[in-house]
């Protein structure tokens, strides 16, 4: 299969002036493919380097204590991915004006909220026990809540300065996301090798230095972004306009629920893990959801560009762009299917090589994981589409349901089952399928125009 890609010289590849949609997703592609490479290599090499920095049972906390605060982070009431879509139409009809009151709204929006939920969880602290909500040692009281006190700051300064990747995802260049995201976890090997040189282990210091980086980033990147590229629509007191905050949270809110729908299937795993088998048991979970983690960012690279091109393209009724784009997406999720199924069978070996004999991970898990990444992948294809288009009632009540169902299914095939770990994977295998089935429906119905009711909202 002839690859055009390398026609670009690397001039031409980072130069998006007066390029296609098509040209665009292309040079976003392989750029992140680049990006992601190294991402990958740094995302591998930070666990047996945290692991022998914190050992095992820290290192099961401080992941368990992530899972929690990266709710925070990602619990925007959906107006990232509102702006987003409404950034992505703006630019669509080249309506730069519109699209700097949307970015001044957006920002004025979350500063509100964010000083109001910083203030109200420095008045609960004191009373918060941290040693029990992650299953910890006693001897651990002290040292967690000064922990959680200085990474919920950061992870709420991380949360706000997060808007910058919405803009850059309308503004169609996810490759910019991949340095930021490439920075973060680079600056973060770095930081914890260097740590585990000149200090001693202290989960403090992880903690608050894991948090620490991103913010850095995030912050230099706005600054660096707001001067330069995105000048024409950098956020200002004067451009808000409260009457477009309508428009962001109608839609906002949809995005909001479903995000909280994912983010109860996708990190409650490591909240019931400790607290059914103990810190430990997420250690060795995370070791094989990270393992597989390839596939998945090897994925989202693909289809990272797709969410605001469909936007784009659904608004200039470009539809046979659209069928086209998915049928590729399609012949390349059988593909990468293929290359999960090949890690399956060499997963032992690849956990010894990775991050030695000493954590075993149970095959059954992995076969699951690896189930569990094909069936996301598949359901992703779709669900970009939809959510590009803004079709997203019948997702929002989907995922309802599976957050309702997920949390006692994990816990009952768990525990009374005897499935250990597995079980709570398998949890989240069965909450996803039947999205598998109603997704490329719904996809089907709108791209023929044959749309109503639900299917169509």
């Amino acid at each position: 299969m002839k690859l055009p890609y390398l026609k670009y010289t690397p001039k031409e590849l980072l130069n998006f002036k007066g390029s296609s949609r098509s040209e665009k997703a292309k040079k976003n592609i392989i750029l992140l493919f680049i990006l992601n490479f190294f991402n990958f290599i740094a995302i591998m090499a930070l666990v047996p380097v945290s692991i022998g920095y914190l050992g095992e049972v820290e290192y099961g906390i401080w992941l368990t204590l992530h899972s929690i605060l990266m709710w925070l982070v990602n619990l925007d009431f959906g107006l990232g991915n509102g702006l987003r879509n409404k950034l992505a139409e703006a630019f669509a009809h080249k309506d730069i004006k519109l699209a700097r009151s949307y970015v001044s709204t957006a920002y004025a929006i979350f500063s509100t909220g964010l000083l109001f939920v910083i203030i109200i969880y420095l008045i609960i602290h004191p009373f918060i026990n941290w040693t029990v909500l992650l299953n910890a040692p006693q001897e651990y009281f002290y040292s967690l809540n000064k922990l959680v006190l200085f990474v919920f700051v950061l992870f709420c300064i991380h949360f706000l300065l997060r808007l910058l990747s919405s803009i850059i995802n309308a503004d169609q260049k996810p490759a910019i996301n991949g340095v930021i995201s490439l920075s973060i976890n680079g600056l973060t090997l770095l930081a914890v090798i260097g740590l585990s040189h000149f200090y001693d282990k202290s989960l403090l210091s992880y903690g608050v230095l894991a948090g620490f980086i991103p913010v850095l980033v995030f912050l230099t990147g706005s600054v660096i972004m707001f001067l330069k590229m995105y000048k024409s629509i950098a956020p200002g007191f004067k451009f808000v306009n409260l009457k477009y905050s309508s428009a962001l949270i109608k839609l906002g809110m949809q995005f909001f629920i479903i995000q909280i729908a994912g983010l109860i299937i996708f990190t409650t795993g490591n909240i019931i893990i400790t607290q059914l088998f103990g810190p430990a048991s997420v250690t060795v979970y995370n070791v094989a959801y990270k393992y597989f983690y390839l596939a998945p960012m090897v994925f989202n690279v693909i289809i990272a560009p797709f969410w605001s091109a469909f936007t784009e393209a659904y608004v200039k009724q470009e539809y046979d762009w659209i069928k086209s784009m998915m049928r590729k997406l399609v012949l390349i999720w059988a593909g990468l299917s293929s290359v999960v199924v090949l890690m399956i069978i060499f997963s032992d070996l690849a956990y010894a090589l990775w991050v030695g004999k000493e954590i075993e991970v149970p095959f059954l898990l992995s076969v699951l994981t690896g189930l569990f990444v094909i069936i996301a992948n598949w359901n992703n294809i779709f669900v970009y589409f939809i959510n590009g288009v803004g079709k997203v009632r019948l997702q929002f009540y989907y995922s309802i349901i599976t957050a309702i169902v997920n949390i006692p299914l994990s816990i009952f095939l768990a525990k009374n089952l005897n499935m250990g770990i597995s079980g709570v994977m398998l949890s989240t295998i069965i909450c996803l399928t039947s999205g598998s089935i109603w997704a490329p429906i719904q996809y089907l119905k709108i791209i023929n125009n044959k749309a109503t009711g639900i299917w169509n909202k």
